[in-house]
């Protein structure tokens, strides 16, 4: 039987205590610190906690975590149906019916032995913390709400301090910055555009900036573009309203959005669940909250209680200017090293612990509004 308590960690900081699970997005505007899980179609799970302090993400006894080894995964579409999906995409942007979709694909694997009922989503957020050090990392565990998360996104979706509120769309992957095309450059422009746009529905008018665009950022095994949007809250927009304007995030469905949203549901096998949803948290007496893209995200799936699954999702931004098996490539890049860390295979090398971990504070990336906590001296 899986009897692990209800916990939520971000960063340096772990929520304990349940008191409280809602779908209504309203509660995060009342008081108390809330965890968040939104998924790709719509499922909201807000839980709140009494209990918020301080705690370093453990170092994981060994066989704490066993994960699936790398034989065990299956992916939702195979090589040939994914490309397949590439072309006909541009196929729908030839026709002038959309300018860019996000195709994805979910990748499953048993967790399996004595150990598999009683996984602890928490035990892969430690691995995660020294294999793949990310600005939005955590884990969400709420066993009797069937969410169990561990997430190691490197994106923002939405952060809000008070009336401002900003969003840090990423397009555009490479193993190093010489390896970035002019495709991702464009696309990472064209998703910045529908995030104003998103913004621009909640935000007074005049108030949506982007003061950083494509700025590269390096990641462990991999660099990305970064681009941050930023505004005011119009008078009386509280997290329903942001919510409903903004999701699911421009970066991971495609514009226009409602036209690449019924794209993906034609092309798509596998619903995506927490993958490209929204994780994170939010303290509603400070009036701030961090929401993460749910990217470089596990979770276990216990529907079948005899054999839980772990399931994890990668995907690829389509223009015009894509390449059917480039694109594939870059799903692969995506999981690579984050499943070989979920297998407990990888091994720590200079560079990924230590003092490096200190960096991914919080705070996130270049500083934010933070749980409770302040952000590093030096802004990171």
């Amino acid at each position: 039987m899986h009897d692990l308590a209800a916990m939520a960690r971000f960063g340096g900081c772990v929520a304990a205590d349940l008191r409280d699970v809602t779908s209504d997005p309203a509660a995060l505007d009342s008081a108390g610190f809330w965890a968040v899980a939104a998924d790709f179609e719509g499922g909201l799970v807000c839980a709140r906690f009494g209990d918020v302090r301080r705690e370093p993400v453990p170092v994981l006894p060994a066989g704490a975590w066993r994960g699936p080894a790398a034989g065990d995964w299956t992916s939702s579409l195979d090589r040939a149906a994914y490309t397949a999906g590439v072309r006909r995409i541009r196929e729908h942007i030839a026709a002038g019916d959309v300018y860019q979709v996000n195709l994805c694909r979910i990748l499953s694997a048993p967790l399996l032995g004595p150990a598999g009922g009683e996984a602890d989503v928490d035990a892969l957020t430690a691995l995660l913390a020294r294999g793949n050090p990310a600005p939005y990392a955590g884990t969400v565990r709420l066993p009797a709400h069937g969410v169990e998360i561990a997430t190691a996104s490197p994106e923002l979706f939405l952060r809000r301090d008070g009336h401002v509120v900003e969003s840090g769309p990423i397009k555009g992957t490479a193993r190093t910055p010489a390896d970035l095309l002019e495709k991702d450059h464009a696309e990472n422009v064209m998703i910045v555009d529908l995030v104003r746009n998103d913004l621009g529905r909640v935000c007074a008018p005049g108030s949506v900036t982007v003061p950083e665009l494509c700025v590269v950022e390096k990641h462990p095994g991999l660099v990305h573009l970064v681009s941050t949007v930023r505004g005011e809250l119009a008078e009386g927009v509280g997290w329903p309203e942001l919510l409903a304007g903004t999701f699911p995030a421009g970066s991971i469905s495609g514009a226009p959005k409602s036209s690449a949203l019924r794209i993906i549901e034609s092309l798509e096998t596998a619903p995506r669940g927490p993958y490209c949803g929204g994780i994170g948290w939010v303290d509603a007496d400070r009036g701030t909250g961090e929401l993460a893209v749910g990217i470089r995200t596990f979770w276990i799936d216990r529907t079948d209680s005899a054999a839980p699954l772990l399931r994890f999702g990668t995907g690829a931004g389509i223009t015009w200017g894509s390449d059917p098996e480039h694109e594939w490539d870059e799903t692969e890049l995506k999981a690579s090293r984050l499943l070989e860390v979920a297998s407990g295979r990888y091994r720590e090398s200079g560079g990924v612990c230590g003092e490096d971990l200190a960096r991914w504070d919080v705070a996130g990336r270049r500083g934010g509004a933070g749980f409770r906590v302040r952000p590093r001296a030096d802004g990171r």
